[in-house]
């Protein structure tokens, strides 16, 4: 057995298994009885038609989910009974849900996708148990790295897990580089405004430059010692590579690089020395130019005209692809800003250090 010194796996695990809900259920409409018992589709002969894709992204979709479970499970358990627990909880999780689709015209409960999913979920625990004493032990690389530059107790995990959903929002294709917080995209409003090349390329690189400063110095508000440069260029590029992943995989024929327009570019210029002069102020002053920014964004978001890029981006390789995470990725893009407000709201209120 091994000791797990931080709460973070098991907030990531809770924080990951609530997408997994939402992404299975999602739209959450015009329930109804299907007029069949609700586990006859386990006895379900092999489908018809069942693509590999559909095989690889059922088992990817639950590999995160028992991975984070082991090391998230209390601390006394042997590493077999976690990778044990794990299989159970993800089995029980994904016949539960496959069950409740049953009740949802836009979902097919799947016998093959529960075997697919434990297959997964079997996969990410055996690793959790090989990688978990390495990454969340006392002696564990993570451990070490988070001790040393991310403030103590609830609110450093917190500040982590943020971070991690701003990264699982950029999987939202036809959003903007960088930036979330688009409640039209939630709640399918119209754009507020006509569409003008002009505006439009302006409002883009505000909010362009606006994310980057927020959530690089949200980044800094949780760390113990200022940055460097090298740590915040990794978290940006990681969210570079994940939204080139996201065009890649969810948009047909699509030029990997097409998210690149003038308007961002000049967001990128504009914003990188607001960053380097960030980096550079006090924490408390920082911390509040962090607040700042990402609320001016968020508004240049939703009252930008519509994106003509998306308008002329090949078609979106249908919603349910990747276990249908679409659904999930804008629901965490579009709540991302107000629960980092809420975040830095609170560390400004109970972090000692903001005051100095």
């Amino acid at each position: 057995m091994y000791r797990s010194t931080t709460h973070l796996p098991r907030h990531l695990a809770l924080a990951y298994g609530l997408l997994v809900v939402y992404a299975c259920l999602h739209p959450f409409a015009d329930w109804h009885e299907s007029g069949l018992a609700p586990l006859d589709f386990l006895s379900a002969p092999w489908p018809r038609y069942y693509r590999v894709n559909d095989m690889v992204l059922n088992v990817l979709g639950f590999v995160p989910l028992g991975f984070l479970i082991v090391p998230a499970l209390p601390r006394g358990l042997r590493l077999g009974a976690c990778v044990v627990v794990a299989l159970v909880l993800c089995f029980g999780l994904s016949l539960s849900l496959e069950t409740l689709q049953n009740y949802l015209p836009s979902r097919v409960a799947s016998n093959v996708d529960l075997g697919f999913n434990t297959l997964g979920a079997l996969i990410g625990a055996l690793l959790g148990a090989w990688l978990g004493p390495r990454l969340f032990a006392r002696e564990g690389g993570l451990h070490r790295w988070r001790s040393r530059r991310i403030i103590d107790g609830h609110l450093g995990d917190a500040g982590l897990s943020l971070l991690a959903l701003w990264l699982f929002a950029q999987l939202t294709p036809e959003s903007l580089v960088f930036s979330t917080g688009d409640l039209r995209h939630l709640f399918e409003l119209p754009a507020p405004r006509p569409f003008s090349p002009q505006e439009f390329l302006r409002i883009e690189a505000a909010a362009t430059a606006g994310h980057l400063v927020a959530v690089v110095l949200l980044a800094r508000s949780m760390m113990k010692e200022p940055p460097g440069y090298a740590s915040m260029t990794l978290l940006v590029l990681l969210a570079l590579g994940i939204h080139v992943l996201a065009s890649v995989s969810f948009l047909v024929a699509a030029d990997p690089f097409a998210w690149a327009t003038p308007g961002w570019r000049a967001g990128v210029v504009a914003g990188l020395p607001l960053v380097a002069l960030g980096l550079m102020l006090p924490r408390a002053l920082a911390h509040g130019l962090a607040a700042v920014a990402l609320l001016a964004a968020t508004v240049l978001i939703n009252v930008a005209p519509q994106n003509p890029y998306l308008m002329s981006y090949p078609q979106l390789i249908g919603r349910g692809h990747f276990l249908n995470f679409h659904g999930a990725t804008g629901l965490v893009s579009s709540l991302w800003p107000f629960l980092a407000l809420a975040y830095l709201t609170i560390l400004g209120a109970l972090n000692p250090s903001m005051r100095r």
